[in-house]
């Protein structure tokens, strides 16, 4: 876990009470006073949260389920410091050569986040349209993962897509979206 200081907690709060205050669309149920009691009350989630920050994920609080809010990065496009990565481990030690630095699982364990499932990136979608000129790599099921595929989506021509891909590939234009849960 990170830890940050007074003065990048202090910028941190207020960059993200803004774009909570900008977004009401996300979360129009919720306060922000609640939202900050969660962040101030938990040092991981305000961890998780900045690295979100940092690595270009603008995250935001969204609805999923009924009360079930989570930070998850909102950012246009998939998040810029995030990038240019394989699936997992397993697939980056099975590249002999032209290796990405990481994998997406590994950067998102190190970070204390989840990769959205397709369920999840549907739901966000429903917001607004993102990864209209990248693509995101998605929580995939073990029946793919154990054929050595993975899953990733976009959004094009107004559509959500899920497609397929070798787990071991990378793209500079692929990246991963991830969520912590608000507790």
């Amino acid at each position: 876990m990170n830890t940050i200081s007074v003065n990048e907690k202090s910028a941190l709060l207020a960059k993200l009470k803004l774009r909570f205050l900008q977004n009401i669309q996300r979360h129009n149920k919720l306060e922000w006073d609640h939202v900050q009691s969660k962040l101030d009350g938990n040092s991981a989630l305000l961890s998780s949260v900045n690295q979100m920050e940092q690595t270009g994920g603008e995250p935001d609080v969204i609805l999923f389920n009924n009360d079930d809010y989570v930070y998850c990065d909102c950012s246009k496009e998939s998040p810029s410091g995030r990038r240019s990565l394989c699936y997992d481990e397993q697939a980056l030690n099975s590249r002999k050569e032209a290796k990405p630095q990481s994998s997406a699982l590994t950067v998102a364990s190190s970070m204390g986040v989840q990769l959205l499932d397709e369920y999840q990136y549907r739901k966000l979608q429903e917001f607004e349209s993102f990864d209209t000129k990248t693509s995101s790599w998605l929580l995939t099921p073990p029946a793919i993962r154990d054929l050595s595929g993975a899953i990733f989506g976009d959004c094009r021509y107004g559509h959500v897509f899920i497609y397929h891909n070798g787990a071991s590939s990378y793209y500079a234009a692929r990246g991963f979206r991830a969520y912590v849960p608000l507790k």
